[in-house]
């Protein structure tokens, strides 16, 4: 039998995401400082907090899988994390107008007792279209993408504003890469099939 799986994250995306396993689990949200660090890559910064997530949630849950993640846009470097509000969003999609950024989604899964089975990275590189302000605007209307990275929530109209996307898992894009999290949850014990 199974150990609990626990979803360490208050994020409705990277929870439909684990849904489509139809595993049995349950999401706790992780009380942990989301910050970025000075001088820290966004790759270190997804692994960083998708282990901190999860090992904040273990500490409680030392019977069950913990699962963690995080993910941000990197825009040659610079950290696109949620915007908050509109002004936000709007200046971040003006800055990644016809330009190519990644989306870095970090997984770390906890075993029973806390102990590391292991934590991915996913790049996923997405190029977007030269935006108009007019565009960008009724995008971030109707779509209100202020709790999603980068101002882009895949699930609605974003795939709209792109020109090409690159990555070796789709799910990536919506911040959960499940190719990667079901070898993670197989070796932690977690029948996925």
């Amino acid at each position: 039998m199974s150990p609990p799986l626990i979803l360490a994250s208050s994020s409705p995306y990277r929870a439909e995401l684990l849904g489509r396993l139809a595993l049995p689990f349950e999401t706790v949200a992780p009380e942990v400082d989301e910050s970025h660090l000075r001088g820290e890559p966004p790759t270190a910064m997804v692994a960083r907090l998708a282990r901190a997530k999860a090992a904040a949630v273990a500490a409680a849950r030392p019977d069950a899988v913990v699962l963690g993640g995080d993910q941000c846009l990197d825009l040659d470097g610079e950290i696109l994390g949620k915007p908050g509000d509109f002004d936000t969003a709007l200046a971040q999609l003006r800055a990644a107008s016809g330009r190519t950024a990644v989306f870095r989604s970090g997984v770390c899964v906890l075993g029973p007792g806390g102990g590391e089975i292991g934590g991915v990275e996913v790049p996923f590189a997405i190029t977007f279209r030269v935006l108009g302000e007019a565009e960008i605007r009724r995008y971030l209307e109707h779509d209100r993408p202020f709790d999603c990275a980068g101002s882009v929530r895949s699930e609605g109209r974003a795939l709209a504003l792109m020109e090409r996307t690159d990555g070796p898992d789709p799910s990536a894009l919506m911040g959960l890469p499940l190719i990667a999290t079901s070898r993670l949850l197989e070796a932690a014990g977690v029948a996925v099939l």
